[in-house]
């Protein structure tokens, strides 16, 4: 049998597979008050040559004026207006269906035939993946709604965004995705599997307005192990030009998005630089009971190389009670912390090279490692960093084997003595032999 799951991201190890047999397969269309664009995109799905009694379609209405016309056999549920909540009704759409593969599409954005088989074929076979499908932009105004999608598109083709395709091009369909790949997930024509989406959570309901609600789910199932993967093939037409072209999409709403976002996703890139968000990329748990001297120096070059880090000690000395981002281990390994990354420790250390160190915990889970021992000069453990994403998958199948471990010798960290001279630290004077 196919284990569930591939190393790192490598989608690429299931090209030539296909579900057998196929998967129930739930289309959540989200729609709010454009009936022709609805009623296209439910003759494109009408359309799909995957099999019918296979395919499951949900219109999810965000609170439109006036009734919703569906033809027979699709489900239609509905929440009440109150302004923009594309993210609650996802979620309302995925709980009136049932397939075992979800798909979403929005009301303006048509598929073409292939799009449902293409876009579920991975998460059929790795119930980690998520597929991100094509949105190409065309002009279909006065047309009818019942002409098949392609033949409706032919020389009404609008330009794709760049920026999307110059992404896909250069990380190869996603697979060299990393921490910020999230940005290419686009809501309107994403994949996934039941299993993921439900233990993950589904969309955050608190996002109110236009953009963002995408690409902080995507953020959550990235980090909960999720196999990214751009499919070319699963085409939808989206029904005028893309976001950056219209109306109201100024400034104002490109940073209130950025604003919205720069907490929920604590990644360099995505985070602030140095504003508190009270967000942590890092946890280092340093086990035991050490002198007040040795976690002083521990803490202060952590902080000083990686400054949204949070120290989790089992005791912490009153020279570091003042630093919210101290933490007494009263509430498990990582007292209630969830981190990028985990840094586990027996003694403390002092980082002399911020950024080798830096480095490490940046690109830590983004490719086929999940965890680094890192090891002293003499040959002993400096601890094991671990990446969320090595953990969630460890957790979820039981075998670590989802991510592959590295030992690496430690460049500027090295093991504390018991009894570190504190002025040789703070003052900067004396070699490592002062505290170390």
């Amino acid at each position: 049998m196919t284990q569930p799951w591939v190393v790192g991201n490598r989608w690429d190890a299931r090209d030539g597979h296909r579900p057998d047999p196929l998967p129930l397969v739930s289309v959540i269309v989200s729609h709010f008050d454009q009936p022709a664009e609805l009623a296209r995109t439910l003759h494109a799905l009408a359309a799909q040559d995957y099999p019918r009694h296979l395919l499951e379609v949900v219109v999810a209405d965000d609170g439109s004026p006036g009734a919703v016309d569906v033809p027979e056999g699709v489900i239609l549920v509905r929440q009440e207006d109150r302004g923009f909540r594309l993210a609650a009704v996802r979620n309302l759409g995925v709980r009136a269906s049932s397939g075992e593969v979800l798909c979403f599409v929005d009301a303006d954005t048509a598929p073409e035939p292939g799009y449902v088989r293409a876009l579920s074929r991975l998460p059929a076979l790795l119930p980690e993946a998520v597929t991100v499908g094509r949105r190409r932009h065309a002009d279909f105004s006065d047309l009818p709604v019942d002409v098949p999608v392609v033949e409706a598109a032919r020389g009404r083709e609008l330009a794709e965004p760049a920026w999307l395709a110059e992404e896909y091009a250069r990380s190869r369909d996603l697979l060299d995705a990393d921490d910020r790949s999230y940005r290419f997930v686009i809501g309107a024509v994403i994949g996934c599997s039941r299993r993921l989406f439900d233990e993950v959570g589904g969309f955050d309901e608190s996002f109110t307005s236009y953009g963002g609600e995408d690409w902080e789910w995507a953020h959550r199932m990235w980090q909960a192990g999720a196999v990214f993967a751009h499919v070319p093939d699963a085409v939808a037409w989206h029904d005028g030009p893309e976001w950056a072209d219209r109306d109201g999409s100024g400034m104002d709403r490109a940073n209130a998005q950025t604003l919205r976002l720069q907490s929920a996703i604590p990644v360099p890139g995505s985070a602030p630089r140095a504003v508190w968000s009270g967000a942590a990329d890092l946890v280092v748990r340093v086990q035991g009971d050490h002198s007040a001297a040795a976690l002083f120096i521990a803490a202060d070059s952590l902080w000083g190389a990686l400054p949204r880090a949070r120290l989790v000690l089992d005791a912490a000395p009153d020279v570091l009670h003042g630093d919210p981002r101290a933490v007494v281990a009263s509430a498990g390994p990582s007292a209630g912390v969830d981190a990028r990354v985990t840094w586990l420790l027996e003694r403390p250390v002092v980082v002399l090279d911020p950024a080798w160190i830096v480095d490490v915990v940046r690109r830590l889970g983004t490719g086929d490692v999940g965890a680094v021992e890192l090891m002293a000069y003499d040959g002993s453990s400096l601890g094991v960093l671990t990446s969320r994403r090595a953990a969630r998958r460890a957790e979820r199948w039981g075998d670590s084997r989802g991510f592959e471990t590295a030992r690496m010798p430690a460049v500027g960290v090295h093991a504390l003595r018991a009894d570190p001279r504190v002025e040789a630290w703070v003052g900067g004077w004396g070699g490592v032999e002062s505290f170390c």
